[in-house]
């Protein structure tokens, strides 16, 4: 099947169990899947715009509705989508970094958090991970007073990770937060594997801001993301231009430099609004996912010499595993190497692991049902004994 131009149809979700780590939370629904089509034109969303000319603002379809139940949903005051959380990102930082200030991040968080600090011509600084991946609030308190003492101030702003993208571990950010706030600190809440696929609560956590990505957890086309801020902040990084032309005089109304006016148009603003009422349904399920994902854990570990390198009891799907004393022994001598694993798995109907890797990986389960973790563990523990690898009882 063809796209067209030689671009070939992808079916990956139709044909496999797809364990990619960051494509498991972003499959589209059916309903998002119907909105593509239908608001696949560019500026399909701007049929009904109308004064004051802005995204957020369009009764039809109902995105201004969307952008005020997603902030209740995530109880926060305001919302605005965005191209992807990393854009959420950026315009925070750009409202509240200068140049050669302090910025607080962790030593896990995604590059993306870092970029938008250098956009902004800030200083990156670090919370170190403990000894089990985990960032904790009496390591940020002692990073603020190490930056306090190199600046002497303390940093102007914090990103913190709710569930990291190495390892997938759940990180105490109301704690965290608590802390940063003793200090003025603002904090954006890095919600790229959590909102919209596990309750998120924005005041309960204490955060100023909610950034969360629309095509890795919330079933949306790509790029799409939303960005959620409490009232005394949206005031300030959702400000409205004050920029007048010197020989036009000209004016730009209720603009949003940091939202460099309309944000998402098209198939992926109305995808994800689509999608919003199966994410909203599924995020009250996440227990049923972890059990399905238990279920794929307990095969792997039952493999000899596997380890997993992501904290355990798993409280998240996203993991990561260390295979180095089991699948890589094998790939040492298979006449594929490394790629044996992925291409027995393929032979399962299993797709989304690394091809080549064996030694460290990554997968995700979400989003599958209990009969397919079930064949997801049984395909691992044969391919395991295919290859002459020891399974424990």
């Amino acid at each position: 099947m063809k796209c067209g131009n030689g671009i070939e149809a992808r079916q990956v979700n139709e044909l496999f169990i797809n364990i990619d780590p960051i494509q498991a939370g972003g499959r589209l629904t059916a309903d998002a899947m119907k909105a593509v089509v239908a608001y696949g034109d560019g500026y399909s969303v701007c049929d009904n715009c109308r004064k004051p000319n802005r995204l957020d603002y369009i009764s039809k379809p109902p995105i201004a509705q969307f952008h005020k139940d997603v902030a209740a949903w995530l109880n926060m005051d305001a919302m605005r989508t965005v191209p992807g959380a990393r854009r959420g990102f950026q315009a925070v930082a750009q409202t509240y970094v200068g140049k050669g200030e302090p910025v607080l991040l962790t030593s896990l968080s995604h590059y993306t958090e870092f970029l938008a600090i250098e956009e902004a011509g800030g200083i990156a600084r670090e919370i170190p991970a403990d000894g089990h991946k985990l960032v904790t609030p009496d390591a940020a308190a002692t990073k603020i007073e190490e930056v306090k003492r190199e600046f002497g101030r303390p940093p102007v702003l914090a990103f913190i990770d709710h569930v990291d993208y190495q390892y997938g571990n759940m990180h105490d950010v109301a704690g965290i937060a608590k802390v940063a706030h003793q200090y003025d600190i603002p904090v954006l809440y890095n919600g790229a594997y959590t909102v919209g696929i596990l309750p998120v609560d924005g005041k309960a956590l204490g955060v100023d801001f909610v950034a969360g990505s629309g095509h890795k957890s919330m079933a949306a086309p790509a790029p799409s993301g939303i960005l959620a801020a409490t009232a005394e902040r949206a005031s300030e990084v959702f400000r409205t231009t004050s920029i007048i032309g010197d020989v036009t005089q000209r004016k730009f109304g209720i603009k949003e430099p940091e939202m460099m006016g309309c944000t998402l148009m098209g198939a992926t603003l109305v995808g994800m609004m689509a999608s919003f009422p199966h994410v909203k349904e599924r995020v009250k399920h996440f227990d049923r996912e972890l059990e399905n994902q238990r279920i794929v854990m307990d095969a792997l570990l039952s493999i000899e010499g596997t380890k997993c390198l992501s904290e355990y009891p798993r409280k998240h799907t996203m993991t990561r595993i260390d295979t180095t004393a089991s699948f890589d022994k094998v790939a040492e001598t298979h006449k594929k190497r490394g790629y044996y694993l992925s291409s027995a798995l393929e032979e399962h109907g299993i797709t989304g692991v690394i091809p080549g890797a064996t030694k460290v990986w990554k997968f995700n389960t979400y989003g599958t049902t209990k009969k397919q973790a079930l064949h997801l563990a049984g395909a691992f523990v044969a391919i395991a004994r295919e290859n002459g690898i020891a399974i424990k009882e």
